[in-house]
């Protein structure tokens, strides 16, 4: 048993979330590692879009995809995303 808790803690899968403030709903999502790779998909479909600017978490993925005159670093002002009920 304790092999598999060490496991699950050690082999961590991240949800990452595409959304718009102004639009309710998740716009896409991937489920993967923490990783450039991972984060791509979400990034072809985002590049496409007229945006004035990103906001994150600051996550040392980001800057390799977001130009820094675009990137807002502020939890603060990010979108929480919640369980649907």
């Amino acid at each position: 048993m304790n092999y598999r808790l060490t496991s699950v803690k050690t082999n961590k899968i991240w949800l990452w979330t595409l959304v718009n403030k102004a639009i309710a709903g998740i716009i896409a999502i991937v489920i993967g590692s923490r990783s450039a790779e991972t984060f791509k998909p979400l990034w072809q479909i985002f590049k496409g879009w007229q945006c004035f600017f990103s906001v994150t978490d600051g996550y040392v993925v980001y800057p390799q995809f977001i130009e820094d005159a675009n990137h807002i670093v502020n939890k603060t002002y990010m979108t929480r995303v919640g369980a649907i009920r």
